[in-house]
């Protein structure tokens, strides 16, 4: 007998699960969910959770598109790898970047599916919004973040955390995502919050209906 035991969803990511069921594809076939972000806000748990709810929904990390000599300039492989080739139904292939034996992988295939979670820092960059149904933002002061990010990883990864504050403090005062975002998740000491963000004031590149009652709290 399989005695595996899986949570049901808060209620907050179960009903952001059934509003990004009725958003209109917005990548071909495929509703694209920007997952964004300060690095150590909780983007990772949030998008398997959200994923979960969403029947096993693919997740796209930036993390396996990203490298060490390409923090944050991925841009055109993203596009090819994986944008391009959903936007016409087919099945992308992108090698995964492994950052201990710094080096690509082979191609990692990722068929078109109703619903692809892009989770990572700059997922809702300028040149990915035009093709994301959504875009969530992880709200967590950045400091908070880093500092929760840099217990997590540890006194091994100092030296890396050393380099990345400044390179996303660059990415973010270049390229802002959380001015587009069209809800923000708060991580409260149970579950999460969902609350509209700012996109409807600053004109988002894809219109979010809100119109679905108040978002839910775990």
């Amino acid at each position: 007998m399989n005695t595996s035991f899986r949570p049901a969803p808060c209620p907050a990511v179960r009903d952001l699960a059934a509003r990004v069921r009725r958003i209109s594809p917005s990548c071909g076939p495929v509703r694209l969910v920007g997952v964004d972000g300060h690095a150590g806000s909780g983007k990772s748990t949030f998008a398997e959770r959200l994923a979960a709810a969403l029947d096993g929904a693919p997740v796209l990390r930036l993390d396996d598109i990203a490298s060490h000599d390409a923090l944050f300039d991925w841009t055109g492989r993203l596009l090819d790898q994986v944008i391009e080739p959903l936007s016409h139904g087919r099945t992308a292939h992108y090698a995964r970047y492994d950052w201990r034996a710094r080096g690509f992988g082979s191609p990692h295939p990722l068929p078109p599916a109703p619903v692809i979670l892009v989770e990572g820092v700059g997922a809702g960059r300028r040149a990915l919004r035009p093709h994301l149904a959504l875009l969530l933002w992880m709200d967590l002061p950045r400091e908070e973040a880093w500092e929760r990010g840099r217990s997590r990883d540890g006194e091994e990864q100092r030296e890396f955390w050393d380099g990345w504050v400044p390179a996303e403090r660059r990415h973010f005062a270049d390229d802002p995502s959380r001015p587009f975002a069209d809800l923000l998740v708060l991580q409260r000491d149970e579950g999460y919050e969902v609350l509209a963000g700012p996109a409807g004031t600053v004109g988002p590149d894809q219109p979010f209906t809100q119109g679905d009652g108040p978002p839910a709290v775990c």
